[in-house]
């Protein structure tokens, strides 16, 4: 599911993609449900392609919200983008205890507990892997067709 969910540069929260054509997408965005185009000229990541390095192998990010579900229960995390540095490295040591602490910084753990949150509130199923994606098909080489 996190293919079609997306992170545009410049735009608070997350954004579901509606439909795409040769010059923009359309997305709505998970917060307050408007649609807007974002066109090709703007930076937008699909959650699917994010991973957290790790001092052994990168880890997708799907299972970073994973590990934050376990540790929740199922609800938003109690941490957010107010916490103290110190709150959301000591959380986030708790939630995957070998992240490589040179290259994740707290503004990377804040928005992913942003992302997981409004996740959560969306009633977006993270886990749920799409068929015939990069997701599910692991060594696929890279697309960066936009």
């Amino acid at each position: 599911m996190l293919t079609k969910i997306l992170s545009v540069s410049g735009k608070p929260g997350l954004y579901k993609l509606i439909s795409t054509s040769k010059n923009l997408n359309i997305v709505e965005s998970l917060l307050d449900g408007k649609r807007i185009p974002v066109y090709l000229t703007e930076k937008v990541v699909a959650l699917s392609d994010v991973s957290i390095y790790t001092t052994e192998e990168d880890i997708p990010l799907r299972e970073v919200f994973r590990k934050i579900k376990e540790k929740e229960n199922g609800e938003k995390a109690v941490l957010g983008s107010k916490s103290s540095n110190g709150e959301v490295f000591r959380y986030f040591g708790e939630v995957l205890p070998n992240y490589d602490t040179e290259k994740v910084y707290a503004s990377d753990i804040k928005k992913i507990l942003s992302w997981y949150n409004i996740l959560i509130n969306s009633g977006i199923d993270f886990e749920l892997v799409e068929p015939n994606t990069k997701e599910s098909a692991g060594a696929e080489p890279e697309n960066n067709e936009k």
